[in-house]
């Protein structure tokens, strides 16, 4: 069931994004402004989605890997108190 419902909260929000970039398009190229403008425009929303993207990516890799160090910190831990409490008895 979470994945279901992981997946219906993706759609949703393709939904949106989608929507918001056709709304952006369609007032960019309704603009009174020359061509030149526009594309300035449009190179600057895409550059801006890159970064976006990027710093999320960035965000969730930097999130994996303190977990994978808190895991590898809680193995150890664990296994030191497996061999303490082995040579005590």
């Amino acid at each position: 069931m979470k994945n279901e419902s992981n997946e219906i909260y993706t759609m949703f929000n393709m939904a949106g994004i989608a929507t918001a970039y056709g709304m952006l398009a369609l007032s960019i190229w309704l603009a009174p402004v020359d061509l030149s403008t526009k594309g300035f425009w449009g190179m600057g929303v895409f550059l801006l989605t890159l970064s976006l993207v990027n710093f999320v990516k960035y965000r969730i890799d930097a999130r994996s890997q303190q977990d994978r160090i808190n895991q590898i910190e809680a193995a150890r831990t664990e296994k030191m108190l497996e061999e303490y409490v082995s040579e005590k008895k």
